[in-house]
């Protein structure tokens, strides 16, 4: 296992959307892996590194709120953006005033999470890729807050407040109790064919507010 870190994130509202759900969005119970790893990504990712998750720790009752958001209902053209990038004058924008709709849904509220997290270097690190460089490199980011992009919570509009824990025995204690079976819920993205980027899922439990997804990841499926 490589280096560790340990964050706090917190916010209001959190939507980590159900692939099966099309139109309304509708949220997991909790963050998924491969969003959690988002976040880390945001405050600091290099090709020389990946990022594991290894577990989650859930600190307040999952609790859910339906609320109503707009969105757009196109995409821009790939085909127009591969035209103009030959020299043609064709419009590469989407006009949100034309195309937004309002849409359903549920989300939750009052997040709070611990994530443990580790990075192991990739066949893309060179000589100078050492993991205490890149270790030194999060924790100091971490401690001033500073971010590639904002981290969210599933969607741009739910920005994470990203804390660093230093010490493990400060994680706080989760208030739930006993085990829950959360079902199967998406675990990353498998790119490793480009042209055919395969979901993954795993069967996630949290036992005592904590989701060792470490042990659960063993038994992915596509």
């Amino acid at each position: 296992m490589g280096y560790g870190i340990i964050i706090r994130v917190q916010g209001r509202y959190a939507l980590f959307t159900r692939p099966e759900m099309k139109v309304e969005r509708v949220s997991y119970d909790v963050i998924t892996p491969s969003a959690a790893r988002g976040i880390i990504e945001a405050i600091y990712w290099k090709p020389a590194i990946r990022w594991v998750i290894d577990k989650i720790h859930v600190l307040r009752e999952i609790q859910f709120t339906n609320i109503r958001r707009n969105e757009v209902s196109d995409k821009v053209s790939v085909d127009n953006a591969l035209q103009v990038m030959k020299g043609n004058h064709k419009p590469l924008y989407i006009d949100v005033t034309d195309k937004r709709q309002q849409r359903a849904a549920m989300v939750l509220r009052d997040v709070d999470y611990v994530i443990e997290a580790h990075f192991e270097l990739t066949n893309k690190a060179g000589i100078e890729d050492t993991e205490e460089k890149h270790y030194n490199i999060v924790l100091r980011r971490l401690r001033n807050g500073q971010h590639f992009h904002a981290p969210c919570l599933g969607t741009r509009e739910f920005p994470a407040c990203v804390t660093l824990i230093e010490n493990r025995n400060d994680i706080p204690k989760s208030p739930l109790e006993g085990k829950r079976d959360l079902g199967w819920m998406l675990y990353d993205l498998d790119f490793s064919s480009p042209n055919d980027i395969q979901p993954m899922f795993y069967h996630a439990i949290m036992c005592d507010g904590v989701i060792d997804v470490q042990e659960l990841s063993k038994e992915v499926r596509r």
